[in-house]
């Protein structure tokens, strides 16, 4: 395991020296290309938009903020994987968005890349960026299968229209959904709380499995861990972690916080207990670094992405690639 990252010896290079990069994994510039992403396993993706809010902004620079983190991984002992060791990953850059005023112009362009990303057999793990990024994300992606999805959150963003747009954080998985991306059946929300749950109707009418951040207390997590399993199966399934999902006590950078959340060791033991799932791709969101005087939620953000990234060298959909 330590041969695998430890290749040049038992030194590695500074973590704070050069500039910084997804889980300091090699930076390749302008490698949102086909022919650079089929030599990849996994594609560490910035997607820099944060039109979408509703209340604070500023998760525009949330993928800035999760780049600058220091000493994450090599190695997750839970799982025991060194990922770096044995993927081809890369961060790949940002998105390329053609209006920085337009929200539907973005998501357009956000699912033209994930179409174009989709057909390379790459799994991309993203960084937001508001939640709504999530949807386009989907319709790109999943756009001739759709997809199952593990989503960790405070909210269950299945809202319809708000003030005249269908595309803002609150709406993303309804839109999937209608979209015929998201299966709603394979679909499973945990962590859910807060005031906005009459706006969450589609959830519960399209035959989505909600379970709310007390039932999570009330069932425990290998609980929780088993239904998700259950609920998702075998099929190509895609994972989302909003991190306000969090209690704001650990997580206050990001736009929305809700009292009464997850505590990241909680998080991290779902995350951990999701190893063999078909995952095909993936996201961390919301970060506002603007509200995050400790970096506490970038730490947490880069650790959640980590962690996605051990799941993927434990994925049939990777495991296929690499046989």
């Amino acid at each position: 395991m330590a041969a695998s990252v430890f290749k040049d010896g038992d030194s590695r290079k500074w973590p704070f020296a050069d500039p910084a990069t997804f889980l300091d994994a090699r930076f390749i510039e302008n490698g949102l290309q086909p022919e650079v992403l089929e030599a990849l396993d996994v594609a560490l993706i910035g997607v820099p938009m944060d039109l979408g809010v509703t209340n604070r902004a500023g998760a525009r620079l949330g993928p800035r903020a999760v780049r600058a983190i220091e000493r994450i991984g090599p190695y997750e002992h839970v799982l025991r994987v060194a990922p770096m060791g044995g993927l081809k990953v890369a961060d790949v850059g940002d998105v390329p968005m053609r209006s920085r005023f337009g929200l539907a112009e973005c998501h357009a362009d956000i699912e033209a890349c994930y179409r174009m990303i989709a057909a390379t057999g790459v799994i991309p793990l993203s960084v937001g960026g508001d939640h709504s990024i999530s949807g386009a994300i989907l319709k790109g992606l999943a756009a001739s299968q759709p997809v199952g999805m593990i989503h960790i959150d405070a909210h269950c963003d299945t809202a319809g229209p708000y003030e005249g747009s269908k595309f803002h954080h609150g709406a993303p998985f309804r839109e999937a959904v209608l979209a015929g991306v998201l299966d709603p059946k394979r679909t499973i929300q945990i962590g859910i709380r807060g005031g906005g749950e009459y706006l969450w109707e589609f959830s519960f009418a399209s035959g989505m499995t909600v379970i709310h951040a007390e039932e999570v207390a009330e069932m425990g997590l290998k609980a929780v861990i088993t239904k998700a399993l259950e609920v998702v199966g075998t099929g190509p399934t895609y994972l989302s972690f909003d991190v306000d999902s969090l209690d704001p006590a650990f997580a206050p950078g990001t736009g929305t916080p809700e009292v009464g959340g997850l505590q990241p060791r909680e998080a991290l033991t779902l995350l951990r207990g999701f190893k063999g799932i078909n995952l095909v791709g993936g996201d961390v969101v919301e970060i506002a670094p603007q509200y995050d005087n400790t970096t506490n939620t970038a730490q947490i953000a880069a650790q959640v992405l980590f962690e996605l990234l051990c799941l993927a060298t434990f994925s049939p959909a990777v495991r296929t690639k690499l046989t």
